[in-house]
């Protein structure tokens, strides 16, 4: 099983500037980089400063020619938001960009708060459709002189400008959860990107056995790799574990106070949530996160990693977003790095 991160530039309060942010991004990617990761991962969201990433390709590129090694992913476009002719253009001049590193991942998206801004009246059921449409079209793109007359979109013939650097094209994942979206990612031969969220590993499985049944459906067809992302965080002690459940409580509060759409939002940041608040939603407790999140000291989190190998997922995203100090999240990392990873390296040798 190979080890990604996966981050964005994310808060839940202006006690830090956006500039800051980016150089804690960047501070990240490296030690991914230099600690011997597969990949890094950053997504696409517009209007939050919750999670900052108007467009993951600017950040890939940059971080091209700042790390060497690392695979460099879009976790995840949001298809919805592109036409096909400019995401598979974008998504090629990236890859030239990046040296032939970069791995594509789309998702329908899952904010309303962003469909309505960007995409007024579009729904889930809508953004779905769209992506079915978008991901056939830009692989034709790419391969040239393809129209298109589609439910969403139309164009005449047209090749992408330019085509990727990779032969025949950078891989394609599809974030899925129901099993059709995994029937779909499986049978238009596209890796598949899942997490469970703040649910345990009885969801874990559950996806997995999705993509089997996926699998199973379309025995024609090579089989794609799945990859589970999963906040994370390796902790020194018991102290440090408890502390870090309690900050991962707190950002599934406000993650989920985003997707419920509800509360006043000012400058991009949502109305601050009350202790009180917090402590009532039972859904993310602090003893709920450390249970179904992998929040732990070393030894154990390695015992989660081997049964989620076990269960067939070929990568696993540590997801670093958390709320916590810079410090924090580095300290973690490092421990991930250098008691965790090697666990798995021995086992391979």
């Amino acid at each position: 099983m190979k080890f990604s991160l996966f981050v964005h530039m994310e808060r839940i309060s202006p006690r830090q500037s956006q500039r800051e942010l980016y150089n804690e991004f960047l501070t990240l990617c490296r030690i991914a980089d230099e600690g011997g990761m597969h990949a890094i991962w950053t997504g696409e969201h517009h209007g939050m400063n919750f999670t900052i990433a108007p467009n993951p390709f600017l950040n890939l590129v940059d971080l091209a020619r700042r790390t060497r090694n690392v695979r460099l992913g879009t976790g995840t476009v949001v298809a919805p938001f592109w036409h096909p002719i400019k995401l598979a253009g974008e998504a090629a001049m990236t890859d030239h960009l990046a040296d032939g590193r970069l791995e594509l991942g789309i998702a329908r998206g899952a904010y309303s708060f962003e469909y309505e801004r960007l995409s007024p009246g579009l729904d889930a059921w809508g953004a779905g459709q769209r992506m079915r449409e978008i991901i056939p079209a830009i692989r034709q793109l790419w391969e040239g002189d393809y129209a298109h007359a589609g439910e969403f979109w139309q164009f005449p013939a047209t090749t992408s400008a330019p085509q990727p650097l990779q032969e025949p094209h950078p891989p394609i994942w599809v974030a899925a959860r129901d099993p059709n979206s995994h029937e779909f990612a499986v049978a238009q031969g596209c890796n598949v990107q899942c997490t469970p969220l703040w649910q345990g590993d009885d969801e874990v499985r559950g996806l997995m056995d999705r993509f089997e049944a996926a699998c199973a459906k379309h025995a024609d067809k090579p089989r794609p790799k799945i990859m589970l992302l999963r906040h994370t965080y390796v902790g020194a002690n018991e102290a440090d574990v408890e502390q870090a459940a309690g900050e991962i409580s707190t950002y599934y509060n406000y993650f989920g106070a985003w997707f419920k759409n509800e509360r006043p939002i000012h400058q991009g940041l949502i109305q601050k949530l009350t202790p009180e608040e917090i402590a009532a939603n039972e859904m993310f407790a602090p003893r709920i996160m450390r249970e179904n999140n992998v929040i732990a000291e070393p030894g154990e989190v390695i015992e989660r990693l081997k049964r989620y190998e076990a269960m067939g997922y070929d990568e696993y995203a540590f997801w670093i977003d958390s709320g916590m100090s810079v410090e924090r999240k580095r300290a973690s990392l490092e421990r991930f790095i250098s008691t965790v990873m090697p666990a798995f390296r021995r086992e391979a040798a």
